[in-house]
């Protein structure tokens, strides 16, 4: 029997082991699988290296608008993801051999670990105890029950972004992030995209006046089959067939982009003693801590939002709990802003209009158009907006919410104001904003909440 002073399942998040741990524990990194975990073999980075050459064929597409002959003639697929894998697998592997072979003190265990009993687990046959345990195991894709797909060829979040060639036709099976994200790659690089989603409109748990802004000009771009899930999936020698209310299609690929599930079944976590809740996430006070003694988890198997910034931080606050359990950090989780890669571009912190209405909340919003703003002229953009919600009396940022070009960026110092609740009266007078800069669209929402006050 093995014995560590800490074992962590899982490479991602999990594997950001702090100098001052590493060099006074024993410890023992577990991986089933590629080293480095979901975010840089199959998630946040390679599908956002996908995003940018998308979004250079779209720009080559809007030229004319501005008076440049530019067109998109055409995208090489197997240089653009040899250039993203040529990246991220050498750094995969790098962590690997560094796991293995860089400390003394931390053991690489490739292999299945599953609980058996409190702090002791079975991996592949070795029989393993710890004084800690951090389960950082993630989630992995959901495949919804749909007749016939199991006997098909179908792609994954997983395996989409290595494909041997463009598919000329792909079908999309979900509405969230991943299908927005995917249909925006294939879609602008050729690939006619058919989106089934069950629900009446994508990122459906956005705020209800940018999900239905992004499903709009969505639509302009690919097939929305909304409110509608296939009914039956075939395989017709090399064509796939995909069957709906509105009748058969054939495409090449299918891409399932259903959601994703915590993986706390494949580690057993309930033989470990560890609650588990009916979603699959592993139950966890705000310090992290699991319902065994000395057992944390972090990430998608822990946290409902499945975003590698959150996992960061959790770990950060994991590792410092084990080493000083005396004084025990706690994760904020109610400021967790997230963006959409697609096109066009979502940012999202904080409540949505329809969350700040349910809970009662007094509060105004503040909206205003890109094309209400110098550089949204010279974009020559009349789709996209920024919106803010505003306590009233406290004046303080409840939520914020943006849909176009580089509302990932631009919704940071929102994010700022409510993480040092800074009043959105100071946000918007004190602060300088930088002219022409699109940031005025920020100042000119916080603006406009405030002349309804």
């Amino acid at each position: 029997m093995e014995h560590y002073d800490l074992v962590i399942i899982g490479s991602g998040s999990g594997n950001a082991i702090p100098e001052h741990l590493a060099d006074r524990w024993n410890i023992a990194v577990v991986e089933r699988g590629v080293f480095g975990g979901t975010c840089l073999n199959v998630g946040c980075i390679p599908s956002k290296m996908f995003v940018l050459p998308a979004d250079v064929a779209r720009i080559a597409e809007r030229g004319p608008a501005v008076g440049v002959h530019t067109r998109f003639d055409g995208a090489d697929w197997v240089a653009i993801r040899d250039r993203v894998f040529g990246r991220i697998d050498p750094i995969a592997d790098g962590g690997r051999h560094y796991r293995a072979e860089g400390s003394p003190n931390i053991s690489l265990i490739e292999g299945t670990a599953r609980f058996t009993a409190e702090r002791t687990l079975d991996i592949d046959g070795r029989r393993v105890t710890a004084d800690r345990i951090l389960v950082a195991v993630g989630a992995r894709p959901v495949v919804p029950d749909i007749p016939g797909l199991a006997t098909v060829r179908y792609h994954t979040s997983d395996t989409i972004m290595r494909l041997e060639r463009r598919p000329d036709r792909l079908a999309i099976i979900g509405g969230g992030f991943i299908a927005a994200e995917m249909g925006h790659v294939f879609s602008a690089f050729g690939t006619r995209v058919s989106v089934y989603n069950r629900s009446k409109g994508l990122l459906r748990d956005h705020d209800r006046d940018v999900a239905r802004r992004f499903t709009e000009l969505f639509g302009q771009r690919v097939d929305l089959h909304l409110g509608t899930l296939p009914t039956l999936v075939e395989q017709r020698g090399d064509i796939l067939v995909v069957h709906s209310g509105k009748g058969e299609e054939e495409v090449d690929e299918i891409l399932v982009a259903a959601g994703r599930t915590p993986n706390s079944d494949l580690v057993d976590a309930e033989a470990g003693g560890l609650d588990v809740l009916p979603d699959g996430r592993i139950v966890v006070d705000e310090t992290l801590a699991t319902t065994v003694e000395n057992v944390w988890a972090i990430g998608d198997v822990a946290n409902a939002f499945q975003l590698k910034h959150l996992a960061n931080k959790e770990a950060s606050i994991a590792f410092w709990n084990m080493a000083h359990p005396d004084e025990p950090r706690t994760c904020p989780s109610d400021i967790l802003p997230y963006a959409v890669f697609s096109e066009p571009q979502v940012a999202a912190v904080g409540l949505t209009e329809q969350e700040a209405e349910a809970e009662g909340i007094d509060h105004v919003v503040g909206h205003r158009d890109y094309a209400g703003t110098a550089y949204g002229w010279a974009l020559e953009d009349t789709e996209s907006f920024a919106k803010v919600i505003i306590e009233r009396t406290s004046k303080q940022v409840l939520g914020a919410h943006i849909i176009g070009p580089q509302a990932s960026t631009l919704i940071q110092p929102l994010v700022q104001a409510m993480t040092f609740k800074t009043p959105a009266d100071e946000l918007a007078t004190t602060v300088l904003y930088i002219h022409p800069a699109l940031t005025e669209v920020v100042e000119n929402a916080l603006l406009d909440a405030l002349d309804q006050l």
